[in-house]
């Protein structure tokens, strides 16, 4: 690497550390008020709250890196070219592709950044965030089992053997015990939904009550039930393949497969986290137009705010994609790529054009 490479990499590297600072500051911020409602509940209180949001960020840093990494090169290029700096590189030869070429190693390591991140950090990140949560709420859930979601209550032990992305539960079976934890009584359900706050509506109950020498069994077509188990809890039970590593939703693509079940959504989840990383190289094509437009130190403000509303589109954008994806049926692969081609044919039609400039 050149020593203007080196030094334009160092100036983005160091506006795009300060942008992250920023957004995960008040990202957190936002967080930690949310999780002020539920504050007293429980076990739950600010230490726990304090825990959540920190457990967060990992998963905040994977979704907003690709727009960080455009606004810190945004303000990085704005502010060199502000100073005239960069009109100095140009004059000493520096050409938008010898630019791009020399901030190929610096964008390469955003992408690796993220693609970790990603992978390694937000998944188990996100485990234990809602493992605190659901700890201090006075539950105990295992959901690694093949068998489904465990919960574990006072004298109670629900097993749901399906969480649906609808909100709605299936295959419900509800362990009561008495007060000296002799079984008392199991409920099967067939399907469950919310009605209100913690209570679920549950279909086609069969009911097996045990007495100390005798059992009966009674069948009721529904049955109200109170649980520790919210909307929102449900909600972290849910297979969200946004929060999934690669190799789980190949795992799960495998076992949809072989159940004869949709797998769209799974796959473009796949090809997304694939495809995502390389976003933030994109980011930077798009932002290095920006060297090539003079302007004093006040119009930086209006190149970040510029590329915040860019990141916005793009966020937008990327998730539309997906649903649109589903619903009109595109291919996985195209539904994932779509939103990176169009802002990468963006990025490179305007180097091209300042270049002919």
């Amino acid at each position: 690497m050149t020593t203007l490479g080196r030094y334009l990499s160092r100036q983005i590297l160091y506006a795009t550390l300060f942008v992250l600072v920023a957004f995960l500051a008040l990202f957190a911020f936002f967080d930690l008020i949310s999780e002020l409602g539920d504050v007293g509940k429980a076990g739950y209180g600010l230490p726990q709250a304090f825990a959540y949001v920190l457990l967060s960020i990992p998963g905040h840093v994977y979704e907003l890196f690709p727009i960080v990494v455009l606004i810190g090169t945004l303000y990085a290029l704005a502010d060199l070219a502000a100073k005239s700096e960069y009109t100095v590189m140009r004059t000493a030869g520096l050409s938008a592709a010898t630019a791009a070429k020399a901030l190929l190693p610096l964008g390469f390591a955003f992408v690796a950044a993220t693609a970790l991140v990603g992978e390694l950090v937000t998944p188990f990140a996100e485990r234990a965030a809602q493992a605190v949560r659901v700890g201090a709420m006075g539950a105990i859930i295992g959901q690694e089992l093949r068998s489904g979601v465990w919960i574990k209550s006072d004298t109670r032990i629900v097993n749901i053997g399906t969480v649906r992305t609808d909100g709605s539960i299936a295959n419900v079976r509800l362990y009561e015990f008495d007060a000296g934890y002799r079984l008392a009584s199991i409920r099967d359900a067939a399907e469950g939904r919310n009605v209100r706050d913690n209570v679920w509506r549950l279909t086609d109950v069969v009911e097996t009550r045990f007495q100390r020498d005798s059992a009966s069994v009674e069948r009721m077509p529904e049955l109200d039930w109170t649980s520790v188990l919210t909307p929102e809890l449900l909600s972290v039970l849910t297979v969200d393949p946004q929060r999934m590593t690669a190799w789980d939703l190949v795992r799960y693509l495998r076992h949809l497969a072989q159940n004869n079940q949709r797998t769209d959504r799974y796959e473009i989840a796949l090809w997304k986290k694939v495809l995502y990383p390389f976003a933030a190289l994109v980011m930077m094509g798009l932002a290095l137009p920006a060297a090539y437009v003079q302007a004093r130190q006040g119009a930086i403000g209006v190149k970040v705010f510029a590329g915040i509303m860019v990141g916005v589109v793009f966020h937008g954008l990327n998730s539309l994609a997906s649903h649109l994806g589903i619903l009109q049926g595109w291919p996985p692969l195209l539904a994932a790529v779509l939103p990176s081609a169009l802002f990468l044919v963006a990025a490179v039609a305007t180097l091209w054009w300042v270049e002919r400039r």
